[in-house]
C-alpha cells in the first residue's frame, strides 16, 4: 500500500536515532588517504598488554577498518584511532572470542558495529585491550554492510563507476538535513516473522522504480512491530524487517546503496493502528519506504 506522509519530521528524527547524520556522513565518506591519515600505526605491537597504561574507554561505532588499525566514532562525531592487537579480548554478548584464536573474531569488527573498546597507551596511541559488542547489533551491521562506503572499496573495480556519482550526489545534500517525502510504501509481515510476501516483494520493487524516476531521490527504510513480546526482542525483530527489504531493494529492485540512507528499526514506536486489536497489530507490523528528497533540491 502506498501512502503520502505526513509527517516528514517524524522520519528524519527515525534516521537519527541510531546514528547522527553527520557521524553517518563520516562513517561513509573517509576515503583511503584520510583513513590513513587518521590511523596511523609505528613498531611492532606488543604481545602482552598487561604492563601498558591504562587508557581511555571509548564508547561509539566503528566507521573504518583496516588490517588491525579501526576508527571508533562517538555519538559526538570525534574520531578515535585504535589499534587491534594478538592480545586484544573481543567479546559478543553470546560468548567470548580472541582474536589470536580465530578469524571470525576478526571478520566480526565491521564498519557500523557498535562497541564499547576498553584500551591500553602505546607509542603515542592506543591499543584495544578489550572490545565489547552485542549480538544482535553484529547481526544488524552486518545486514546493511553492503551499503557503506568502505564495502564499495571492496568489491573492486565495478564499483569505480559509482564512487563518483556518490561522491556528487552527497557533495550536494552532505549537509542538508530536512527532506520532502515524495512517497511511502509500507510492506506488511506475520507475527514474529521477517521474511517477505511475493506480493511485498513487488510492491518494493515498484516503489524503487518511482524513487528511480524522481531527480535527487534517497530511500529511508523504518521496520516496525506490533506490541506483542518486549522491548528487546521487538527491537532487533524491526531491525531484521528493515535488513530484509534493504537486501531486496538492493538486489532484485536494483536500488543503489549510495542512494539509501541509514535503515534502522523502530520496534513498536509509532504504531499506525491501535494495537489492543489483530487488525490494527497486523498494520503495525510494516515496514516504511520512504523516497524523500532534499527540500534544497526538490524540482532542480
Amino acid at each position: 500500500m502506498r501512502i503520502i506522509s505526513s509527517k516528514p519530521a517524524g522520519l528524519i528524527l527515525c534516521a537519527m536515532l541510531v546514528m547522527p547524520a553527520s557521524v553517518s556522513v563520516t562513517a561513509q565518506e573517509l576515503g583511503p588517504d584520510e583513513r590513513q591519515e587518521v590511523i596511523n600505526v609505528f613498531g611492532s605491537l606488543p604481545a602482552d598488554l598487561s604492563g601498558l597504561a591504562e587508557g581511555p574507554e571509548v564508547d561509539g561505532f566503528i566507521s573504518a577498518r583496516r588490517g588491525r588499525q579501526m576508527q571508533v566514532t562517538s555519538a559526538d562525531g570525534n574520531n578515535t584511532a585504535i589499534v587491534v592487537a594478538d592480545a586484544t579480548q573481543i567479546r559478543a554478548s553470546g560468548g567470548f572470542l580472541g582474536m589470536n584464536r580465530t578469524q571470525l573474531a576478526a571478520d566480526s569488527l565491521i564498519n557500523g558495529l557498535p562497541v564499547t573498546v576498553e584500551t591500553v597507551e602505546w607509542e603515542g596511541g592506543l591499543v584495544a585491550s578489550r572490545i565489547k559488542f552485542k549480538d544482535s547489533d553484529l547481526e544488524t551491521a552486518a545486514m546493511i554492510r553492503a551499503g557503506t562506503g568502505q564495502q564499495f572499496a571492496e568489491q573492486g573495480a565495478a564499483i569505480e563507476e559509482n564512487a563518483a556519482a556518490t561522491e556528487a550526489l552527497r557533495g550536494r545534500v552532505a549537509n542538508i538535513d530536512q527532506y520532502n517525502v515524495k512517497g511511502t510504501t509500507n510492506v506488511y509481515f506475520d507475527t514474529g516473522k521477517w521474511n517477505l510476501s511475493a506480493g511485498a516483494e513487488r510492491e518494493l520493487c515498484t516503489a524503487a522504480r518511482e524513487a528511480e524516476a524522481m531527480d535527487n531521490a534517497l530511500v529511508l527504510v523504518v521496520g516496525y512491530t506490533d506490541s506483542v513480546g518486549d522491548q528487546d526482542y521487538n527491537q532487533v525483530l524491526s531491525e531484521r524487517r528493515a535488513g530484509r527489504v534493504v537486501n531486496h531493494l538492493q538486489q532484485a529492485c536494483g536500488w543503489q546503496p549510495y542512494r539509501m540512507l541509514t535503515p534502522t528499526g523502530m520496534a513498536e514506536a509509532d504504531p499506525l493502528a491501535n494495537n489492543a486489536t489483530p487488525q490494527g497489530r497486523a498494520q503495525n507490523r510494516r515496514v516504511s519506504v520512504n523516497i524523500l528528497v532534499s527540500k534544497a533540491l526538490d524540482g532542480l
